[in-house]
Parts: C-alpha cells; structure tokens; sequence
C-alpha cells in the first residue's frame, strides 16, 4: 500500500530563490521528487535560469524526456549532474559569466 501512495505524492519544493540583477531575472527553483526516476537518479527536479527581457541567456534543467543539459544562448548541451553545490556552482561559474554582458 504505501508504494501505491508514494507513486502519488508530488514532488516537494525544496528550494526557491528570485533575484532582479544584472539586468535580468535569476531564478532557481529545486523539488525532490517523491522517489528517483531513470531520467532523474538523484531524485531532484530543477530549473535554474538567467533571463533578459523574457529571453534566456543561461540555464540549467532536468526537464522530462531530455534528462540533465543546460543551455546557452540558442544552444542546448548535456550537464553532468553531481550535487546541489556543485549545480549551483556551475550556474554561476564560467559559462554564465562568459554569456553575461557585466
């Protein structure tokens, strides 16, 4: 019985932060779901993004069907995902300051 009920839980908010900086918006919102999946092993739902006038300039996902990849600019390339720390990380590391206009 309980499998039954877990398959149903929905995946809980975990972290959300909203920043206007940079002249655009930072979002970064993280669910753990209610157990792993194939596309997601480590149990975690996420969407982390820069965006400038609604466009996206660097973002990082886990969205179903494409599992973990990140985008920058127009293009889209696979992310290795380790940890939370290491996501965030990565976010704010080098690619983002290479496509961000300081």
């Amino acid at each position: 019985m309980l499998y039954g009920m877990m398959s149903h839980m929905k995946a809980q908010r975990i972290f959300y932060y909203k920043e206007v900086a940079l002249g655009g918006v930072i979002e970064m919102v993280i669910w753990q779901l209610p157990q792993p999946t194939i596309e997601r092993p480590h149990g975690l739902k996420y969407r982390l993004v820069y965006a400038v006038g609604g466009e996206r300039v660097v973002g990082y996902d886990n969205e179903a069907g494409k599992g973990d990849h990140k985008h920058l600019g127009k293009r889209e390339l696979p992310y290795q995902f380790v940890d939370v720390e290491k996501l965030v990380a990565d976010f704010y590391a080098g690619e983002f300051r290479n496509e961000v206009q300081f």
